[in-house]
C-alpha cells in the first residue's frame, strides 16, 4: 500500500453540517430522453424489496472503506469521514433486473468523483470493482462510474440506509439495473482490464440500461 500524503479531510475541508451552512447540492437523474419513467416491463414497488443472496454479512467494525487497485494511492476511508464531508443528495428511480422499479428516491452521499480524486487512478485504469461486505462484488466501466448521479451512498429519504438495504453504505448508478448498486461496499478497486464480479460470472444479462436490457 502507498504512502499517503498528508491531505486536507475529504471533501477538500469540508466540515459536518451545521446551522448556517450552504444547503446540500441536489442532482436529479431522469429516464432517457422520450422514454417513459418506468421502463416497460417493470412494476412500481409500493416499498422498498429485500433481495438478496444469503444472509446479510458481517462488515468491518468500525466500518471502512478501501480504495486500491490501478491507483497512484491505496487509502482506507473511515465512513464517519464520509458521513462529515460535503454531500449531495441525488433523485433517482432504482429499476431491478427482476422487474420492480422504486420511486421517488432521494439519496445523500460522496460522489464517485470526488472519492475518486482520492485515489488518483493511473491512466490504464478503465474498470472499477465494487467489493461488498461478505465476497460480493460487481464490476463496471469507468465511464458509467463517472455518470451523473454516480455516489457512494449512506442515506435515503432522510434515514441512514438500513442494513437490509445496504447500509452502512451502498454504491449507487441509477442509470443501470439496481444490482449494479453494490450492497455494503467495503472496497473500490481500479483495473486496467475487465473481470466479471460476482454477480456477472453466470449471468445471462448483458444489457444493463433498465429502457433496452433484457429481463426474464
Amino acid at each position: 500500500m502507498a504512502d499517503a500524503p498528508a491531505e486536507p479531510p475529504l471533501g477538500g475541508g469540508a466540515s459536518a453540517p451545521h446551522a448556517g451552512q450552504r444547503p446540500t447540492p441536489h442532482i436529479r437523474v431522469t429516464a432517457p430522453a422520450g422514454l417513459p419513467r418506468v421502463p416497460a416491463g417493470q412494476v412500481v414497488a409500493p416499498h422498498w424489496p429485500v433481495l438478496h443472496h444469503g444472509e446479510v454479512p458481517d462488515g468491518p467494525s468500525p466500518w471502512r472503506l478501501r480504495l486500491f487497485g490501478a491507483v497512484a494511492v491505496e487509502r482506507e476511508l473511515a465512513l464517519d469521514d464520509l458521513r462529515r464531508t460535503a454531500s449531495v443528495e441525488i433523485e433517482a428511480d432504482v429499476h431491478c433486473v427482476s422487474g420492480w422499479s422504486l420511486l421517488d428516491n432521494r439519496w445523500v452521499g460522496v460522489p464517485f468523483a470526488q472519492a475518486e480524486a482520492l485515489a488518483v487512478p493511473r491512466p490504464e485504469a478503465r474498470f472499477l470493482m465494487a467489493h461488498a461486505a461478505g465476497g460480493w462484488s460487481t464490476n463496471l466501466s469507468l465511464a458509467d462510474c463517472r455518470r451523473t448521479g454516480v455516489a457512494l451512498v449512506f442515506a435515503r429519504n432522510g434515514q441512514p440506509l438500513p442494513t437490509a438495504h445496504g447500509g452502512p453504505l451502498r454504491l449507487l448508478v441509477p442509470h443501470m439495473y439496481f444490482w449494479k448498486s453494490c450492497k455494503w461496499l467495503v472496497g473500490l478497486e481500479w483495473m486496467a482490464e475487465d473481470r466479471p464480479g460476482f454477480w456477472e460470472r453466470d449471468t445471462k444479462y448483458h444489457d444493463l440500461d433498465p429502457w433496452h436490457g433484457y429481463r426474464a
